[in-house]
């Protein structure tokens, strides 16, 4: 089976402008996040699909494989498809490049799915929240999902609301509460579907490009991971992120 990894790349972003280039320890985000992936065992090929100029040459500078995509495109998605449209490959994966130390065993494991069940076009991660703190985040999307791990709903809101509750502990304790780690894989008849999708409601209120998939009726199968993956989308996840790469090295 040939499974290609994509990892999209945006130069802007709202929360953290040029997030990709910044350095961590010698490096630039994106290479570490590139490097981390080259780990997976089940990957084939990996690709960095930029919307810059300036990201591109970076990237081709540390050797990785990059094509530039259209400024114009508005998610990850619809950069993932744009690349899968000019190849043929089984399986394709969405990594968000601002993920430098992402296991090679959650890549494997949204892998997984679609080697033993033709059946399954979408799969995504999810993992259990034990903190507060990542409840109440508003940069942390939560996922609630059926009997059969098929996404119900995706919010940067607590999912579900515990009625009942009276303290945030108790929310945490009384209910099983997922955050959404933004890592997709997708069959190649899916994913040229997808690149067709126009955006959708409530797409476009919770700014969540999974809630189109939902809402044009496509399933997505959740695999829950005990693996954790720091993503960074704020200046204090950046220091968060250089601290623990120095901590991995003193460690070596």
């Amino acid at each position: 089976m040939n499974i290609v990894g994509i990892i999209p790349a945006r130069f802007a972003s709202t929360r953290l402008m040029g997030k990709l280039l910044a350095d961590i320890g010698g490096k630039p985000v994106i290479q570490h996040t590139y490097e981390s992936l080259l780990k997976s065992k089940l990957m084939n090929d990996v690709i960095i699909a930029v919307d810059d100029e300036k990201l591109y040459e970076v990237v081709r500078g540390f050797g990785a494989k990059v094509q530039l995509t259209p400024k114009e495109l508005l998610t990850s998605t619809d950069r993932v498809a744009y690349i899968a449209e000019k190849m043929s490959a089984d399986v394709f994966l969405n990594i968000p490049g601002a993920q430098p130390f992402i296991s090679a065993r959650m890549i494997d494991e949204v892998i997984e799915p679609h080697l033993f069940d033709p059946e399954i076009s979408i799969t995504t991660l999810a993992k259990k929240i034990d903190s507060v703190d990542e409840m109440k985040s508003t940069s942390i999307p939560k996922v609630v999902f059926d009997y059969n791990n098929y996404a119900l709903y995706f919010s940067y809101s607590p999912i579900p609301f515990v009625k009942d509750a009276r303290t945030n502990i108790e929310k945490i304790i009384s209910a099983e509460i997922y955050k959404h780690i933004e890592v997709y894989a997708y069959s190649n008849e899916i994913i040229k579907t997808i690149g067709k999708l126009k955006p959708t409601d409530l797409e476009r209120i919770e700014k969540l490009e999974q809630l189109r998939l939902l809402e044009h009726g496509l399933k997505i199968k959740m695999v829950v991971t005990e693996e954790e993956c720091l993503s960074i989308n704020t200046p204090s996840d950046l220091e968060l992120s250089r601290r623990y790469f120095n901590n991995k090295q003193k460690r070596r």
